[in-house]
């Protein structure tokens, strides 16, 4: 690994041509890999999205089921991932069914239409309580065929007898509703979730080895230092980014004048889109790193509720997530968790579930101080506006 920032070159194979749609980093490339999860019977292919290089893995689950292949959580089909899934269909049959299981998250969401056109004989399943912003749109208008798109409940469940199906909500969170369902699958002991849990743990994930830019510009103290790339200075950006991720505006981070910023803009080396010609609006305390202790596991991956999502979501809905989590406890065999975002697979099963449970329920649940209070503001400004319900689980009960 040299000093240097390499130039990473992309191929036509990781063309997505319809970001604008939710103009989200890396754009118009979305490099794929492609893991097998449990042997012959559950795979993943991962690509990043995130804003402002605070860019974070996120995962489409493929797994096995009766007559061929159920996909879960559809990424943005690259040609490269389309390659991939046909080399699956060979030995184990057709994408017979697509799943979406969110009714709020838009990165889920958007590849939607486009992989359903990929793959015309599948069956799509989505979520209850779809929505659109700012317009309120038919599912049709949206791309999705009506001759063969199901809602989740309302019109049955696919794959009963290899899969469970549990949801998590609904809650109202004023423009429309936070709804997930998750999957059980049986035959693979595996729990697949979308948004209600993470794990995050130290090491940098595997996708940034194909463009580690992301972690390098955050490593840097200054906006006049060039992009250096170093395994340290990859776990430091990681860091950094998980902490971006997790509370927008972490209590550590403070934002330095535009005098300070113009001043180290368009140096030597980096004037060049790659380090936003210098712009760097950032400035770390001396001990930001110790706020990482709460989030980012050590030896494995820290399971939890993404701060975002506890602070944003569920601040005055804890009642139901666990709620959830009961449910999720009462399944029997369950061996490991899959979520849709950073590590997977992890370990869980009833005792664990449990114990996350008891962590869960013994704790301060969505606080508002440290690096919480970017969020916590945020949402007392969308509940003094009534943007959001004080009653968040009073209505779409269905």
């Amino acid at each position: 690994m040299g000093s240097d920032l390499q130039t990473y070159n992309f191929n036509q194979n990781s063309n997505w041509f319809w970001w604008p749609l939710f103009p989200l980093y890396p754009y118009g490339t979305r490099n794929t890999i492609f893991k097998e999860l449990v042997s012959e019977k559950v795979w993943c292919f991962e690509q990043l999205q995130g804003l402002y290089y605070v860019a974070v893995p996120i995962r489409m689950t493929v797994v096995k089921v009766p007559k061929g292949l159920m996909l879960f959580n559809p990424l943005p089909p690259t040609k490269a991932l389309i390659d991939s899934l046909k080399v699956l269909q060979q030995k184990h049959g057709p994408i017979c069914t697509i799943v979406l299981p969110t009714a709020s998250g838009l990165e889920h969401k958007i590849p939607m239409p486009a992989m359903a056109r990929a793959f015309p004989k599948a069956t799509l399943w989505l979520c209850p309580g779809q929505w659109s912003f700012p317009l309120a749109l038919p599912l049709t208008w949206l791309g999705f065929p009506p001759n063969r798109t199901r809602t989740l409940f309302a019109d049955g469940l696919p794959h009963q007898d290899s899969c469970r199906w549990i949801s998590l909500g609904p809650i109202d969170i004023g423009l429309g509703r936070f709804q997930e369902i998750s999957c059980y699958h049986k035959e693979s002991q595996s729990l697949l979730v979308t948004d209600a849990l993470i794990g995050i743990e130290s090491e940098p994930p595997e996708i940034f080895d194909l463009d580690p830019t992301p972690l390098l510009f955050h490593a840097r103290e200054k906006g006049d230092e060039p992009l250096k790339d170093s395994f340290s200075l990859r776990k430091k950006g990681w860091k950094r980014l998980v902490l971006f991720a997790s509370y927008s505006k972490p209590d550590q981070l403070k934002i330095p004048s535009i005098k300070t910023i113009i001043k180290n803009c368009f140096k030597p080396g980096l004037r060049n889109w790659k380090s936003h010609f210098g712009i760097y609006p950032f400035e770390w305390e001396k001990n930001w790193e110790l706020s990482t202790e709460e989030i980012i596991g050590v030896k494995s991956p820290l399971l939890q509720v993404a701060p975002v999502i506890e602070r944003l979501v569920f601040p005055r809905a804890k009642s139901e997530f666990l709620r959830w989590l009961d449910e999720i406890k009462a399944i029997k065999g369950m061996k490991r968790i899959i979520p849709a975002h950073y590590s997977a697979p992890i370990n869980f099963n009833d005792s664990d579930c449990k114990a996350l449970r008891n962590k869960i329920n013994f704790s301060e649940w969505a606080p508002s101080e440290k690096s919480w209070s970017f969020l916590g503001k945020l949402d007392q400004i969308l509940l003094n506006k009534n943007i959001v319900p004080k009653n968040p689980l009073k209505a779409f009960r269905d």
